[in-house]
């Protein structure tokens, strides 16, 4: 600020003052010469250190989100809904990435709660008890997406994946399907995924339908290879399933690729369904059965909660809890 002070020839106050926009002060910067203060910041790459402001007006300024996936364009979607929700105030969002394990969320929030954000937005309600703890102490609003955890933190904005996956098999039972099995992973680090093939197992028993028909193969997230390799194993071990619902619909396109490279018939020799109405699903043929949730939406709710708790919190109020659900539907395709 010194140097941008001695380069036009002013005070640092006079700095200070024009980057801050004050009209506190009788000894207002005009605005001709609050355009060449902001001329030679940008000419000099100088960036305002937001610490100072930081605490004494306790806004940092900041969101910080975290998703399990980078390459899941359901979270990517929902990232753009969060940010766009929030830019309009003037908030940035601070992005994290957990690879869906909760030791990661863990240690990403204790980083960014070391950085006062105004609020944080979660995708699950599976966390470890410290991450917990700090959240609850943290005194700034909490929202959970893409699911209905037991006990929230604070605020939610999700679905139950367990009676989507439900609805999914009622479907297919509906279109004739009895032999119908599911694609998961090995691991519960996916909790929703989890949930999915809970769901999946309780319809399936409520149906009387034959149970146990569950092929868990690779890491989450599940790939499109993995999904190739389990359908393959799945036919392998229950020749005459006529049905499978997958975790995805990465692991679904997956598996649709590999039948056709075996040449079997979907939907003739085996029906194919997935979850998240990915673009991959929409775009391929046969075009993918799917559950299809709005994923800009869930981060655009989120992100226009959370203002709504910003704003409370701001004023003194502390709102009470919220829980916005999203809808879900069963968008029915060729490859079923």
């Amino acid at each position: 600020m010194a140097d941008v002070a001695a380069r036009v020839g002013v005070s640092k106050m006079t700095v200070s003052r024009a980057l801050n926009r004050s009209a506190s002060s009788d000894r207002v910067t005009s605005e001709a010469l609050r355009q060449r203060i902001l001329q030679a910041c940008e000419e000099m790459g100088y960036v305002i250190d937001q610490t100072a402001r930081t605490f004494s007006s306790k806004r940092s300024g900041f969101v910080a989100v975290l998703i399990p996936s980078l390459n899941n364009s359901n979270f990517s979607e929902t990232a753009q809904g969060i940010t766009a929700a929030l830019e309009a105030r003037g908030l940035q969002v601070l992005l994290g990435y957990t690879d869906y394990r909760v030791e990661t969320e863990e240690r990403l929030l204790r980083a960014m709660l070391a950085r006062r954000p105004e609020g944080v937005i979660l995708t699950g309600g599976a966390h470890t008890p410290a991450a917990r703890a700090m959240l609850q102490a943290a005194g700034v609003p909490v929202v959970e997406t893409w699911d209905l955890p037991a006990e929230p933190i604070g605020h939610t904005v999700g679905f139950s994946n367990a009676e989507a996956a439900a609805a999914m098999v009622r479907h297919l039972h509906g279109k004739g399907y009895r032999r119908i099995a599911f694609i998961g992973g090995t691991s519960n680090r996916d909790t929703r995924g989890a949930d999915r093939q809970a769901g999946y197992a309780q319809a399936i028993r409520e149906l009387g339908l034959p149970d146990g028909r569950v092929i868990s193969f690779g890491q989450p997230p599940i790939s499109m290879a993995q999904g190739g390799e389990a359908i393959v194993q799945l036919v392998r071990q229950w020749p005459d399933v006529d049905a499978v619902i997958c975790v995805s619909d990465l692991s679904a396109f997956g598996a649709l690729m590999e039948c056709r490279r075996r040449g079997w018939e979907v939907p003739g020799r085996i029906a194919i369904a997935g979850f998240g109405d990915f673009e991959v699903a929409r775009a391929c043929h046969p075009r993918i059965t799917t559950v299809a949730v709005d994923c800009e939406g869930i981060g655009r709710t989120a992100g226009e909660l959370l203002l709504r708790m910003i704003d409370g919190a701001r004023e003194g109020r502390r709102p009470p809890a919220e829980t916005v659900l999203i809808p879900f539907r069963i968008e029915q395709r060729e490859s079923s």
